[in-house]
């Protein structure tokens, strides 16, 4: 008989964290009270720990982190934690405050609480909070977005999670549909060591080769949560905080939980920067981010997997989502609400009018058995796009393919091709101004050619049975059968534009780096622009937005299509003429040189005009 084959994480014995309470045992755990604050909030945070005493140091994480805060020989107390803490929360009492000053920059704060054992050891747990910006300090033109909701529905600690946990089977995969906020983050989603494996395989296999999941293993082998590579901080914002960092680039912090209680949070910037895995989103959420695109506000979103409707009860501190269509009891009486995938039919609002693209249009790439040999880079079909200024790319040429950009989940629409390009069909509610730049080839999910003794990562059987469900059985042709989809880059525009690099791994590139952006093309003194590596070039995303100047002596650019080119300027903080996005790339307002003064390597992408 042939089994079915089991999920690759599903390994018997492999526990979620969660308390011992054995007082021989030395553990200890924190969270806050929320995610984000104001200056001059006072931060809650809940402990618990079997030592006597603990220390706690937060630290804003970054490039260059910096510890704000810092406290020895606080008072240790273990309390009891149900046993759905995943679903309930801990209810252990505040510990200790932390107070945000009122100077304090917006940013991404770790709290990281510790003890030593009898024997030296030093055990370390930690959680976070976000601090927005204050009056202080004036706002960024750009807010990064961290993906909370996605967080809580792969956090693991306390023994579920929204894709397993439950039941006696280690084999079966049953999930809560209830998160909790209210709890630690499982190890790895906010700290672990550099070159952390991650969800891709980055070799070409051999023949006859069975997948293998390193994240996993990695996972496992070090004692960190198997979901650690799944979402948020240390896997996917952090590297483009720093890297953003390190280019001169100033970056505002918000949370998808502000976007849903806090829709005024977005007001004033140029651009909404998402990174990495969204996977899921409240209607607020969206609501926030249409209305911020319609009123002519910015998204550049470098991530992907955008499918599920959520939902947020206990003023925040619970999250649903049951997926399967028919399962949450809010669908019957209100089905735009069901908590299921964004592209059925009956919530009236497919996930690519938001984003230009779905998850259920794109699914999987170099990712156990999917697409295993592929490049791991986009193919370019619209070169001319401004989008690609500078990058000297061509038609057919691959771009991230060392750096393997295109892997784990990916996103795009329906298409079809004519005379060579690729255009939407609009079948799935994509834009119908959206314009697919870049593809790569994906799959729905992997296919079992073992009779069930190699473990998956993501069996094909999963998107297709939700598919059916969606559906009753009856999909619409577009979606019969569907197994093959694509990755892709796309850019639509309604009031701002939206830029989706279609990818989770985009960043990828960002922390290898490409090899054209680590060689660029320095042009000759005739031509005042620089060709940088296309997945460097297409981040540098987020400086045009806000009132344009031109340097003395420059030509205006008059107004131009997507698809034209040509350098705009805007004239800096210091007096100086800048090209957008160009960091140290200064003119004097009656200089002709147009040379690079420091180091950075190439230009961001040059946003249409911000129409507000």
């Amino acid at each position: 008989m042939t089994l079915p084959p089991r999920y690759a994480w599903s390994i018997p014995g492999w526990q979620p964290e969660r308390p011992r309470n054995d007082p021989d045992i030395k553990e200890i755990w924190c969270y806050t009270d929320r995610f984000g604050y104001d200056p001059g909030d006072e931060v809650a945070v809940h402990v618990h720990t079997t030592a006597e005493s603990y220390d706690v140091a937060v630290v804003r994480d970054g490039a260059e982190p910096e510890t704000v805060f810092r406290r020895a020989g606080l008072p240790g107390a273990a309390h009891p934690t149900p046993d759905d803490a995943y679903t309930t929360g801990c209810g252990w009492p505040v510990a200790f405050t932390v107070p945000v000053g009122e100077d304090w920059p917006s940013g991404f704060y770790l709290v990281v609480v510790g003890i030593t054992d009898e024997h030296g050891r030093r055990h370390e747990r930690e959680h976070f909070f976000v601090v927005r910006p204050g009056a202080r300090g004036g706002r960024a033109r750009m807010a990064l977005v961290l993906t909370t909701s996605t967080m809580l529905a792969y956090n693991d600690w306390g023994g579920a999670n929204a894709y397993r946990g439950l039941g006696d089977d280690p084999y079966t995969d049953v999930p809560t549909p209830r998160q909790s906020a209210l709890r630690p983050i499982a190890r790895g989603m906010l700290r672990k060591p550099e070159g952390a494996a991650r969800n891709r395989h980055t070799d070409v296999p051999p023949i006859g080769w069975e997948p293998r999941h390193p994240a996993y293993e990695w996972a496992y082998a070090n004692g960190y949560s198997r979901h650690h590579a799944d979402a948020l901080w240390a896997t996917y914002e952090r590297p483009f905080v720093v890297w953003a960092e390190r280019n001169g680039y100033r970056l505002d912090y918000l949370t998808q939980h502000d976007l849903h209680f806090r829709p005024e949070s977005v007001d004033g910037y140029d651009c909404l920067v998402v990174v990495g895995h969204d996977e899921y989103w409240t209607a607020e959420m969206r609501d926030t981010v249409d209305a911020f695109v319609d009123r002519g506000g910015n998204l550049a979103r470098f991530g992907a997997n955008f499918v599920w409707q959520v939902r947020l009860e206990d003023d925040g501190a619970t999250q649903v989502c049951h997926k399967m269509p028919g399962e949450d009891p809010v669908g019957a009486t209100d089905p735009a609400r069901d908590t299921t995938a964004w592209d059925h039919p009956k919530t009236g609002r497919p996930g690519a009018a938001t984003m230009g693209l779905t998850g259920l249009g794109g699914a999987y790439a170099r990712y156990g058995s999917t697409t295993p040999r592929s490049s791991g880079g986009y193919t370019v079909y619209r070169p001319d796009h401004w989008a690609f200024e500078g990058t000297d790319l061509y038609y057919g040429d691959v771009f991230g393919g060392p750096a393997r950009i295109v892997s784990f989940e990916v996103d795009g629409v329906d298409y079809t091709f004519r005379k060579g390009l690729p255009y939407p069909t609009h079948e799935d509610g994509a834009p119908e101004n959206l314009e697919i730049l870049a593809m790569a080839p994906a799959v729905m999910g992997e296919i079992d050619r073992w009779g069930g003794r190699v473990p998956l990562g993501a069996p094909e059987g999963e998107a297709l049975g939700l598919v059916a469900a969606m559906y009753d059985g009856q999909p619409p042709e577009f979606r019969r059968e569907a197994r093959y989809g694509a990755a892709m880059v796309g850019v639509f525009e309604r009031g701002g534009t939206v830029f989706n690099a279609g990818t989770c791994e985009w960043v990828s590139g960002l922390i290898e780096g490409d090899p054209l952006a680590d060689h660029p093309q320095r042009p000759p003194p005739s031509q005042p622009h620089v060709v940088g590596g296309p997945v460097e070039r297409s981040t540098r995303f987020a400086g045009s937005g806000g009132a344009y100047s031109l340097p003395s002596g420059s030509r205006r650019v008059g107004a131009r299509s997507r698809t034209s080119r040509g350098p705009r300027y805007t004239t800096a903080r210091d007096g100086s003429a800048r090209r957008f996005g160009c960091p140290g790339q200064r003119l004097s307002r009656n200089s002709t040189s147009r040379r690079l003064t420091s180091s950075g390597r190439s230009c961001w992408i040059q946003w249409p005009q911000s129409r507000r």
